[in-house]
This record gives structure tokens, C-alpha cells and sequence, in this order.
């Protein structure tokens, strides 16, 4: 079948149904790897004659799972909402979507691994590290696919050209914030998790001076 517009191909007359099937699939790995995460939340092996302050201690020493199913939880849906925030601005197929949307959903998928290796050890250098450097290789992937997905020829002909800098300084921000939390790691395992936070204050900064005029490409 002949290419469409812009050299995009045609799948039956209709480009944007292999968009639509990315998006599909995108949001089922989503879905599948945000719900993998509660899997390490084991239920405390404890006989049926165990006192009520066993059971207490059990769930309280099962904390760190909590914790890192609480915050791998919200990062996975951060970045499905970013997905979705930038495909909604996608209205054209192209077939370079397909490789950076795969490694996006391959991070993304990696996920529950290292929460439960952080969750496990939680405290310790190197899980805490691995856990902070795989969320980097997660940010990088998804700066690549959401600023493939707002810029020609895969976005809409009419896409404000603001939304777009908009969602692709949001990317930068959140591998800012991996970045700072991979660095924090080295100064005390226990920060790794909550600097995580500092993906909202480097966002606020890209905000500010883009305002001030500092960043004009981004």
C-alpha cells in the first residue's frame, strides 16, 4: 500500500491505528509492570499461634517493601502519565517511534527487579545505586520517546509549539532527578529514594528559567 502524507506508511487507509496499537501496548506493559511491584509484599510466615506483637513486628520489618512498592508505584505512574501526556499531542505514525518506545517499555519493565532489590537491602550502597542508575536509564528513555512523540512528523500539525517544550523540559526534569538521587546514593544509601523528590524542584527550575528566558530550546 502506498506511504500517506509525509512518508508515513498506510496500515488499511489509517495511520494512526499502528499509533493507536503502540499506545495500546505501551499502556498494557504499564499496567503489568506497576502491578508486578506488589508481588515482594509477602505476607509474614508466622505460625497461627504467634502473638499480636509478632504480627506487628513481622509488617513492621516488612516496611522497606512497603516503601519501595509506595515509590516505585508512583514513579511507574509518573511516567505513564508523561507517555500519555505526550502521546496525546501525537497525531502521525512513524516508524521510528517503535525503537524508543521498546527500550522505554523495556526499562519500564525492568522495574520491579530492582525495587525489590532495593526494598530487600534497603540502605545498602549498591542496591541503592543499581536501583537509582536503572531509573536514570528509564529517564533517558523516556526523554527520547516524548520528545520523538511532540516533534514533526509524528505530532499534530497544530500542536502549540509550547506544549511541546513544555513536556520535553518535564523529561529533563525527572533525569535530573535520577541523576541527583544516583549522586545522593554515594553520600548515604538511605537518600537515594527520597531525593527522588528533587525531580518537582528541578522542574520548577526549568520552569523558571525558561520564564526568565534562559532556556530556549528546551
Amino acid at each position: 500500500m502506498s506511504d500517506g502524507p509525509n512518508d508515513q506508511p498506510m496500515h488499511h487507509g489509517a495511520p494512526a491505528h499502528a499509533l493507536e496499537r503502540l499506545v495500546f501496548f505501551s499502556d498494557a506493559v504499564f499496567a503489568i509492570s506497576i502491578t508486578l511491584l506488589v508481588i515482594e509484599l509477602k505476607v509474614p510466615a508466622l505460625p497461627r499461634s504467634a502473638s499480636d506483637g509478632a504480627f506487628l513486628q513481622a509488617l513492621a520489618d516488612l516496611t522497606p517493601h512497603f516503601v519501595g512498592f509506595l515509590v516505585s508505584f508512583f514513579v511507574i505512574g509518573a511516567f505513564w502519565s508523561g507517555h500519555h501526556r505526550a502521546f496525546d499531542c501525537a497525531r502521525h505514525w512513524s516508524p521510528r517511534l517503535l525503537l524508543p518506545n521498546l527500550f522505554l517499555l523495556c526499562s519500564v519493565a525492568g522495574m520491579p527487579f530492582f525495587t525489590a532489590l532495593v526494598s530487600e537491602y534497603y540502605g545498602k550502597l549498591v542496591p541503592a545505586a543499581a536501583y537509582c542508575f536503572w531509573l536514570l536509564i528509564v529517564a533517558v528513555c523516556n526523554l527520547w520517546n516524548n520528545s520523538m512523540a511532540v516533534a514533526p512528523p509524528v505530532a499534530a500539525d497544530d500542536l502549540d509549539p509550547e506544549q511541546a517544550a513544555m513536556i520535553r523540559r518535564r523529561g529533563w526534569a525527572v533525569l535530573l532527578g535520577t541523576v541527583t538521587a544516583l549522586l545522593f546514593c554515594f553520600v548515604n544509601p538511605w537518600l537515594g529514594q527520597p531525593m527522588l523528590i528533587s525531580m518537582a524542584l528541578w522542574r520548577r527550575l526549568l520552569e523558571y528559567l525558561h520564564r526568565r528566558g534562559t532556556l530556549k530550546t528546551v
